[in-house]
């Protein structure tokens, strides 16, 4: 009889163990797999980074539905009306701010930049990646390894990055300087 010789464990075989926790496969755009692996690596690389980053960025999961009844009319910040009972549908949170949850991660906000746009410190922002960066949104940034939330204005081949407080100063992009945009914040939100 002939033995088969392959196959077993064998003393230094299989994938290098990178991590000291559990590891899960997370699905992402091929062109965005080097700019993910990097940053991943400076987080591991960076002891306090795990900790630092643990309640700032964090991923949409599968909404579950959670739908509630929204009144048609509407509510004035001014002096009161008579109320109108009349419900007009069902509003599910999950569908209203996360349309595309495969591209969906929350940020929360530090930093008083965009206090102008409604954005405090504390807020989740919610970012879609499948959206397009444009003239004038509101978008998460990387500008030479240093996260950020700015308005973009892209004009006359001009980039820049304004804050929506006027206490904060324009980052003006240079050829030396490294963009990425990782989303546009489609939505923001804080607990009263």
């Amino acid at each position: 009889m002939n033995k088969n010789r392959h196959g077993g464990k064998r003393a230094g075989a299989g994938r290098k163990k990178r991590f000291d926790e559990p590891v899960t496969r997370l699905r992402v755009p091929q062109s965005c797999i080097s700019e993910i692996e990097a940053i991943l690596e400076q987080i591991m690389n960076q002891r306090q980074s795990r900790e630092a980053f643990q309640n700032i960025l964090f991923p949409a999961k599968d909404p579950v539905s959670l739908k509630r009844p929204i009144h048609s009319s509407s509510v004035p910040a001014g002096f009161p009306s008579p109320a109108d009972d009349y419900v007009e549908g069902q509003l599910d949170l999950n569908e209203y701010f996360v349309p595309h949850p495969s591209a969906t991660f929350y940020v929360r906000v530090t930093g008083e930049s965009m206090t102008g746009a409604g954005i405090l410190p504390g807020d989740i922002l919610i970012v879609d990646r499948s959206l397009d960066a444009a003239h004038d949104s509101i978008v998460i940034a990387v500008v030479d390894n240093e996260l950020t939330v700015k308005r973009l204005f892209r004009k006359n081949g001009r980039i820049e990055l304004r804050p929506e407080n006027p206490a904060y100063p324009v980052i003006q992009l240079d050829q030396e300087m490294e963009l990425i945009i990782w989303g546009v914040v489609s939505g923001v939100t804080r607990k009263l």
